[in-house]
């Protein structure tokens, strides 16, 4: 049973435990485990509060950025913002289109369509854009690696302002501005914007240029929240302040497609929480622009006409549930070709004309959680292959990609995710180039993942205080994870699997005074081999069911009693 590691981190200082001592003792240990040994620091974070300068002018770009905006909108300019296919894309432009209309520019949103134009800028879209007499274009949430497409904007005319937050490449584009934290020089104090956390510091600065009368920007923080959670972005720093309050928002929501998009979802909105967004409304608008054309997401967030977002919602809920089963089968087929490919390998490529471009990428993320293992899956074309990658912490995959290069047509991404494409006459040379590179770094390493837990508690100990105290950690997430505990040598009352193919455990649980009820998602065949007593590791939460609130586990993992962690 035991494939994980089981990480627990020193339990607080006597120092650290007397300047928190304002704070319950189960608070005391999670503050101390992120970071915040003092009531000062302490009390910023649980109030979300950042302690950098956070003005939007202080990042390059962003001036002249505001001076070109402003002058299209004097001028009546046609502007056009450039998006990518993801949700951080989408809502990028969705709130830079909304609030320049607001402020009387004549804008438009373009996002381009995965299969025919693939990822980013291409010239053909701003030839078009050309056409209809657009003459200043801002990218959001791509170009930062896009410098033939900048050089010939350039060429026909077009004014383009880049605005991104991925990694830059050596040299950055030859555009009017670029807008990216990470640039080199770059003052900006928080590098981990998300695209759409980009987008708004951009507006946030055109807004207090224009200072227009009746405009709400904080309004436009429920599109920062869902692209920044959507996007894996750390929840810390100035993403946590924005999509706490981004929060307050889609809770309150006056957007008629997210109300419609909840609705589809069975989600109460008043409830919504940052998971939420990533497992339920996140995947639904990521949905469209995997399967079709990312507009129809779009379209939903931008809509006010209560039919029309009917009826986009059903649509994406529909697709969603259409890429999940496509995501299942390139899933499958991608097992069976790494495995019969070399199944020692420290990474696993699999590539096929017949695999859906939109899901490869969650067809990666499923081999990692599988196999723990760097992932690459692509979908081949005629002349050129574009994968999707997905990593483990031991591997920064885009640094392998950059090793690389000379053998790309693009590329680009973080540590954990990337994208590229290639010709496919240097495809054999790039799957052994990139197999030596994980087989050199990965080769000493066990390739075991390690599951991180706050403290250890009794069953006992856990009250519904205890879980109020732990909503002062949201939201939580990617670089704010939430609250895990363990508990040792539990009793195991009743088991039983649920769901489809019994992919779950259902467990009750004691500690000789406390029964809990537990559910471990995808922990159903563990089911015969569960002893008469458990060690756990679980998330601490509530479960409404028939109008009753109850408290419960969610499993992480599950082991003998006294198995070594």
């Amino acid at each position: 049973m035991q494939t994980k590691h089981w990480h627990l981190p020193p339990v607080i200082t006597a120092e650290a435990a007397q300047a928190l001592g304002a704070f319950p003792p189960i608070l005391r240990q999670l503050l101390f485990n992120r970071g915040y040994g003092d009531d000062t620091s302490a009390r910023a974070y649980l109030r979300a509060e950042t302690s950098v300068d956070t003005d939007p002018l202080q990042m390059l770009g962003v001036p002249a950025t505001v001076e070109r905006i402003r002058h299209a909108i004097d001028n009546k300019e046609q502007i056009a913002i450039y998006g990518d296919y993801d949700v951080d894309g989408v809502t990028a432009t969705a709130l830079m289109v909304q609030t320049l209309r607001a402020l009387g520019a004549y804008v438009r949103g373009y996002i381009p369509n995965r299969f025919e134009e693939g990822y980013g800028l291409n010239t053909d879209a701003l030839d078009a854009l050309k056409n209809d007499g657009v003459k200043l274009v801002i990218s959001v949430d791509c170009g930062i690696r896009s410098p033939a497409e900048a050089a010939y904007a350039k060429e026909i005319g077009i004014h383009l302002i880049i605005s991104d937050h991925h990694h830059p490449d050596t040299a950055l584009p030859d555009a009017f501005a670029v807008v990216n934290p990470k640039q080199p020089g770059d003052p900006y104090p928080d590098k981990d914007l998300a695209g759409v956390g980009v987008a708004y510091k951009i507006v946030e600065a055109l807004v207090r240029n224009i200072q227009p009368a009746g405009f709400d920007l904080e309004s436009m923080l429920d599109l920062v929240a869902l692209g920044t959670v959507a996007d894996l972005a750390p929840l810390a720093g100035e993403n946590r302040k924005l999509v706490r309050r981004g929060l307050q928002r889609i809770r309150a929501t006056k957007r008629q497609g997210l109300f419609a998009l909840a609705n589809v979802a069975e989600l109460s909105l008043p409830k919504t929480t940052a998971i939420n967004i990533g497992f339920v409304l996140g995947p639904r608008l990521n949905a469209a622009g995997r399967l079709e054309s990312a507009l129809a997401a779009f379209d939903l967030l931008t809509t006010d006409d209560i039919f029309i977002a009917g009826q986009l919602a059903q649509k994406l809920d529909q697709q969603n549930k259409e890429r999940q089963r496509v995501t299942r089968e390139i899933q499958a087929r991608a097992e069976e070709m790494a495995l019969a490919d070399d199944p020692g390998a420290h990474l696993i490529m699999a590539v096929h004309p017949d695999f859906n471009a939109g899901v490869v990428g969650l067809a990666a993320s499923r081999l990692v959680d599988t196999f723990y293992r760097p992932a690459i899956v692509g979908q081949v074309s005629e002349e050129t292959t574009r994968c999707s990658c997905r990593s483990i912490p031991e591997f920064h995959i885009t640094d392998a990609l950059d090793q690389c290069k000379d053998l790309l047509v693009r590329h680009g991404g973080h540590a954990a995710a990337a994208g590229f494409t290639v010709e496919n006459s240097k495809l054999p040379e790039l799957r052994e180039r990139l197999k030596a590179i994980a087989n050199n770094q990965l080769k000493d390493v066990e390739l075991r993942p390690t599951l991180l837990a706050d403290m250890e508690v009794q069953l006992s100990d856990l009250t519904f205080d205890v879980h109020k105290f732990l909503d002062y950690l949201q939201p939580t997430g990617y670089g704010n994870p939430d609250a895990v505990f363990v508990s040792r040598n539990c009793l195991v009352r009743a088991k039983r699997t649920v769901g489809a193919d019994a992919k779950h455990l259902k467990l009750t649980l004691s500690d000789g005074r406390n029964n809990f009820d537990a559910i471990g998602f995808r922990l159903g065949p563990l089911l015969n081999e569960l002893p008469e007593r458990v060690d756990v590791m679980y998330s601490f939460e509530t479960n409404e069911f028939n109008g009753r609130t109850s408290l419960q586990l969610n499993l992480k993992d599950i082991k003998p009693a006294g198995l070594p962690d």
